[in-house]
């Protein structure tokens, strides 16, 4: 059974005309689950009836012209970090089992509000982390993980089951399982997207899109931007109300992050390839070798992991003191050994990661006067075998560090796997990123 992608938006000129509804469009949704749920245990909650009547709800809309947004009837999984009103949120550990607050996070209240149909709550890593919860598999090979910790969410998308899955990612949550599952995963600017209601505070943490196509992702992310903002305090995703067009870029810097010295022959040959089709465009591809700027930033992002692991592991020591308080033998080993590293720093190591990832965001930044994105690698290579692991993020935790915007792109192969593109923008300047992530998926679309 090959995974096929299954974009919204597309569907949506013959919701207008008749010819399809959401009800019926869901309900191809539904019979995709019934035929991948037992292989890749995308879902740990279901809620079938509710998006049927969100969906019928859509469908009467549409036929009277009157959507209640470009994404209205759009089925959706939610990661089990973020709450829900009707359906428990379990953060992946055993600790939580059936907890439930009773309420909607806001980006899921603003996709309610926007008429979405939300089928379920799809499998997380233990608190968004690196242990995996359940056995999720990757649809392209089942014996492969699926990437994490938005597992679930990346799996449904890539196996055609939903047509975008919220993620959130403070590491490499959202680009790395994209990668991994063949389809497009966006992370927002930092702050970008309102994070009220989902569990991981942490100051790197986004609320991310994986979806089906670029134009799917761009509409979750706008209009929950448009009913929530960002995070209080913060402007929030700024853009036009559909896709931005594409455009070509002045120049694009190529950045090897830390992961490509591990990445396999077939990774670098087709970044490499890419490279070349974008100078044969007429694009100039910055590369450590022929710039200063993006030589420095290539040292300056070499520790990202390191230096995002300090941040987030005293970000996160309340939050998983807590739990420990509560039965510190349901704990992964994993969590509780970064527990104790976490119990260990001093309010002074904390402050000297925050200074040090500023002055990296500066650093970056200069890029902007001679490109107007970079690209990379979304992972060093395709999803690896065993569900035990989610796979070396690497590759993906700089965009995290830097606060910038990211997608990975479903472009690249290895293996005869799905490997993303990563495109890396610029501060609070996403539709910027989208306008070129169109560019190159329309230059390199095979």
């Amino acid at each position: 059974m090959q995974p096929t992608l299954r974009p919204f938006l597309a569907a949506t000129p013959d919701f207008r005309s008749g010819a399809d509804t959401p009800r019926a469009y869901l309900e191809r949704c539904l019979a995709a689950l019934d035929a991948w749920e037992p292989r890749i245990h995308a879902f740990v909650t279901l809620n079938v009836e509710a998006a049927r009547a969100a969906a019928d709800a859509a469908t009467a809309r549409w036929r009277d012209g009157r959507p209640l947004s470009a994404i209205d009837g759009m089925p959706l999984g939610i990661k089990d970090i973020i709450e829900t009103a009707d359906m428990p949120t379990q953060f992946g550990s055993p600790l939580f089992a059936g907890w439930q607050s009773r309420k909607d996070a806001a980006c899921v209240a603003a996709l309610r509000a926007a008429g979405c149909a939300i089928l379920g709550k799809t499998t997380s890593t233990e608190f968004a982390m690196s242990h995996p919860f359940a056995d999720t598999a990757n649809p392209w090979d089942t014996a492969r993980t699926p990437g994490g910790s938005s597992s679930g969410s990346a799996a449904a998308v890539g196996a055609g089951v939903l047509p975008a899955g919220l993620g959130t990612q403070v590491l490499g949550s959202v680009l790395r399982p994209a990668s991994f599952c063949g389809a497009f995963g966006f992370k927002p600017s930092a702050h970008a997207l309102n994070k009220t209601g989902s569990h991981d505070p942490q100051s790197q943490s986004c609320t991310g899109i994986i979806a089906a196509s670029l134009a799917d992702a761009w509409q979750v992310a706008i209009e929950i931007a448009q009913r929530a903002g960002g995070d209080p305090g913060w402007p929030g995703l700024d853009g036009p109300d559909t896709l931005p067009p594409a455009r070509k870029p002045r120049g694009l810097a190529l950045l090897e992050t830390a992961a490509f010295a591990g990445a396999t022959a077939e990774a670098r040959a087709a970044l490499a390839a890419a490279a070349e089709r974008i100078e044969a465009a007429g694009v100039p591809v910055l590369t450590r070798r022929n710039h200063a700027i993006v030589e420095a930033v290539e040292r300056d992002i070499a520790d990202a992991v390191a230096l995002s692991l300090k941040l987030s592991d005293w970000e996160m020591r309340w939050f998983v003191a807590s739990a420990a308080a509560r039965g510190i033998d349901k704990l992964s080993p994993a969590t509780r050994e970064r527990f104790k590293i976490a119990e260990a720093m001093t309010l002074a190591d904390y402050r000297d990661a925050m200074a040090t990832r500023e002055a990296i965001r500066a650093g970056y930044a200069e890029l902007a006067a001679d490109c107007d994105a970079a690209i990379a690698l979304a992972a060093s290579g395709p999803a690896p075998v065993g569900l035990a692991s989610t796979g070396n993020p690497q590759a993906v935790v700089p965009g995290s560090l830097l606060g910038v915007p990211a997608l990975s792109l479903p472009l690249l192969r290895a293996d005869g796997l799905p490997l993303g593109l990563q495109v890396l923008g610029f501060m609070d300047r996403d539709a910027d990123a989208f306008a070129v992530a169109s560019w190159l998926t329309d230059l390199l679309r095979e």
